[in-house]
């Protein structure tokens, strides 16, 4: 908040709460950030503060992760006026968002941080048929929060060769923790499906595979959203740790 403060003079105080809350930064990227949000308001040939929009750009200006390797953004262009759902799942959508826009509040401030061993991520399961909006969904909440949404490339995480796979998971989760952006996991029950019997040392580097990602998803700091046609073929331990799950 001091930071964000002493870089934006004259801000209002809501502007400066949403940006602290919203992103990890330290002070030299918010500085960074801020001075980058004047110069697009200058070339803009605007006058005044620059608005949330001009900040989240500068703020993922600001990212130096290596996401884009191993994962592709989202580009979403639409709102919620484009969403067609069912009112109960509509509200469900909106929770979810102001859950992530807020968990500063709750976990910080109101002192639940103690009871999730200091880990503020949010996880989310989308389930449901193709063409049913799950993907569009993901995009629209990150728009509406100011966020990237980066969709995880299956291709190119995971390795047939032992160990490289647990290797690009963890980049993964280090580079969004960096980018200030939300996971998205397509197709999720490829990664994230049932640990079978083991009957060969196949099944055993499978199942070492499938555990390390449980551990990797319960220590994300950021909110990470898991789409699936199929949520019965779902980790049981997974499905345990999620926060929301939607019926598309």
């Amino acid at each position: 908040l001091h930071a964000w403060s002493e870089a934006l003079p004259g801000a209002s105080t809501a502007t400066i709460e949403t940006l602290a809350a919203r992103h990890s930064l330290t002070s030299t990227q918010i500085v960074s950030a801020a001075s980058y949000a004047r110069d697009i308001v200058a070339l803009s040939n605007d006058s005044g503060l620059p608005g949330l929009n001009h900040l989240s750009d500068a703020v993922r200006s600001q990212s130096e992760s290596t996401i884009g390797r191993f994962a592709c953004r989202l580009d979403c262009r639409h709102d919620w006026d484009d969403l067609v759902l069912p009112s109960a799942t509509l509200r469900q959508i909106r929770e979810i968002t102001g859950a992530i826009e807020h968990r500063h509040t709750v976990f910080t401030d109101w002192g639940f941080k103690r009871l999730t061993n200091g880990v503020e991520g949010l996880k989310v399961l989308f389930a449901g048929g193709s063409g049913t909006g799950k993907t569009m969904t993901a995009g629209i909440v990150a728009n509406h929060l100011g966020l990237e949404v980066f969709r995880v490339d299956l291709a190119g995480v995971v390795s047939k060769y032992i160990g490289e796979t647990e290797k690009n998971l963890d980049r993964v989760f280090n580079a969004a923790r960096g980018s200030q952006a939300i996971l998205f996991f397509d197709e999720a029950d490829a990664l994230f499906g049932k640990r079978s019997e083991v009957k060969d040392a196949h099944d055993r580097y499978a199942n070492i595979e499938i555990a390390y990602l449980l551990q990797k998803f319960e220590e994300h700091d950021g909110p990470v959203i898991l789409a699936t046609n199929l949520r019965r073929n779902i980790d049981e331990a997974f499905s345990r740790r999620l926060h929301y799950v939607v019926e598309f």
